[in-house]
């Protein structure tokens, strides 16, 4: 609740028109019972009749009626600035998060649970927290205003209504706390089933592909009886809050209108002062039924929030030091010293690994799969931070220099690609937006995907989305090296950058990276070994380790793991 507080107290100037019109439009609705009251008792008897006074009384019920509504309109239009502003704020610090989150962190949560956390809770939470300020502010004003009316008007019968009150209280204090539970289970089932739908769209075709649509299916309703279960024990106890409260209400006002007809026989009020009575009782009742239906609202709200502050609340990832140099144009020395790293801790995975890379060498990193290859790329990268030992960029621990620049001065095209939608224009410059249209072009020529992009229905300007729509793997692929040929960065990381090509097109792609990698410092992850024959280095790892080091022709003479690997390639 604190948390909400904070996010709410930005607006305290929308909270106080809020109240401020709250109060009048509650005001002026109990000073309508009193209106009716004063009519009633200016009927005496047939032929008794103050139809002047009536006339006086029904323009100042309608001034009051027209005033009411134009408060009450004011006040809901405050409580959605109120409501929708925190919304933006929240999905605002979530989106925020998201973006500085360890990679660790998305790496081992779904992200249709993430999604569900941004989209689905906040709005829930939004739901709730606007039937909480549209309900809770009128409602509480209203009790208040009731009471002093009626212990203004019969002390005795105010007392009946006091005393009858607390069951009310009470009964929605026990609903509410059963609520919660299920309203908190609801939501992280939820966001299990976003999860899966997530995870069974993006992946439609191998699903397909495997015949596994009978086991997603089974999969996805189990969770949705789950869901439905919840829900629907969720809906049920929120559901008895109403008619109980209600019963509670039908108490207080039959007690009213048994005490107040007894004390108007008797002559204590009059029958006027027992009409609006009776209605100040049904008033006073009525916020009761609303609080305890918005408290049950709140159960699944804060349901929500709690997700949500739980999930911007995550660790991020280690920030830049505030002593951290900018790295402008790298010369490409990389030094990886006594680096050791493990995505799980108690599962080793890199040891020990040392390596000296002078300007413009070119790396090569060979070695069965899950050796540890792509985890010196993201260590490279500072996509994560090495457990034990340093990388040095310049003479300098990528540790002391930021993250942007880095990451700035690397070209990186990996075997899964990535694109946006937006058109194919936007995909190509986002590591340059102010590149020209020449230069786009000139960076789509080296990369031999410009003529297929002229083919395209509308050229540079056709919209993709982000799954590539019509774009084969290969085309793909062509635009994320487009992507690196148009930056030429001073680094260079190439993982299976060629693995979805057809073998013409990876012929000429090889030659134009020839040129590019020519006075660049290059790490190029490969199975293909024929494609790695010239590199400078070739780095052999297994079991998170490198155990052998050299040339292509030097590691063919020490007939070694790498003969091995090489001569398995051309194995018939």
């Amino acid at each position: 609740m604190k948390k909400i507080l904070n996010l709410i107290k930005r607006y305290w100037y929308l909270i106080a028109f809020s109240i401020i019109f709250a109060t009048i439009t509650v005001i002026l609705t109990l000073y309508i019972p009193i209106l009716t009251g004063d009519i009633i008792d200016l009927v005496l008897e047939p032929g008794k009749v103050y139809f002047t006074d009536i006339i006086k009384l029904l323009i100042i019920m309608g001034i009051s009626v027209f005033i009411t509504s134009i408060s009450q309109w004011i006040m809901n239009v405050c409580n959605n600035k109120i409501t929708y502003n925190i919304v933006r704020d929240i999905r605002d610090k979530a989106f925020k998060k998201i973006e500085i989150l360890p990679l660790k962190y998305i790496d081992s949560h779904s992200y249709g649970e993430i999604v569900s956390k941004v989209i689905t809770d906040v709005d829930q939470f939004a739901d709730g927290l606007l039937m909480g300020f549209t309900q809770l502010f009128t409602g509480i004003i209203t009790i208040v205003g009731t009471l002093f009316f009626m212990l203004r008007l019969d002390v005795k019968i105010a007392l009946v209504v006091v005393c009858i009150t607390p069951i009310s209280l009470y009964v929605a204090s026990f609903i509410a706390k059963k609520t919660y539970h299920m309203f908190k289970l609801q939501s992280q089932t939820r966001g299990e089933q976003t999860a899966l739908i997530d995870e069974m769209i993006g992946n439609q075709k191998v699903v397909q592909a495997f015949g596994h649509e009978k086991e997603a299916l089974n999969k996805f309703d189990k969770i949705n009886e789950r869901l439905a279960d919840c829900s629907l024990k969720a809906i049920f106890y929120s559901s008895i809050t109403n008619p109980s409260t209600r019963f509670v209400n039908s108490l207080v006002y039959t007690g009213v209108g048994i005490f107040g007809a007894l004390s108007a026989i008797n002559g204590g009020i009059s029958v006027g002062q027992l009409f609006t009575f009776l209605s100040y009782a049904n008033q006073y009742t009525k916020p009761f039924n609303e609080i305890s239906g918005v408290i049950t609202e709140f159960q699944n709200a804060y349901a929500c929030a709690l997700r949500i502050f739980e999930f911007i609340e995550e660790e991020p990832q280690i920030p830049d030091s505030e002593t951290a140099r900018l790295l402008v144009e790298a010369d490409g020395t990389v030094e990886i010293e006594n680096v050791s790293f493990s995505y799980v801790p108690d599962k080793k995975l890199l040891e020990n690994i040392n390596l000296s890379v002078k300007q413009g060498q070119r790396v090569a990193i060979v070695g069965p799969t899950g050796c540890g290859k792509t985890t010196i790329i993201n260590l490279l990268m500072r996509f994560y931070d090495v457990d034990n030992g340093c990388i040095l960029v310049d003479g300098t621990d990528i540790r002391n220099i930021t993250r942007k620049s880095l990451r700035s001065n690397y070209g990186m095209v990996l075997q899964d690609t990535w694109l946006k939608t937006g058109t194919i224009r936007e995909n190509i410059i986002m590591g340059k937006p102010e590149a020209t249209d020449e230069e786009i072009i000139t960076a789509a020529k080296l990369s031999h995907s410009h003529s297929f992009i002229k083919r395209l229905p509308n050229g540079y300007d056709t919209v993709i989305n982000e799954d590539g729509g019509g774009l084969s793997q290969g085309q793909k692929q062509l635009l994320c090296i487009t992507r690196v040929m148009l930056c030429l960065p001073p680094m260079l990381i190439l993982d299976e950058a060629t693995s979805s090509i057809d073998t013409r097109t990876e012929i000429k792609i090889q030659q134009a990276f020839s040129r590019l990698m020519e006075g660049r410092t290059s790490f190029i992850i490969a199975h293909r070994l024929s494609t790695i024959q010239d590199a400078d280095v070739i780095l052999v790892m297994k079991n998170g380790s490198i155990i052998e080091q050299g040339k292509h022709d030097e590691l063919l003479k020490l007939n070694g793991f790498y003969a091995n690997l090489y001569h398995s390639q051309f194995t018939v």
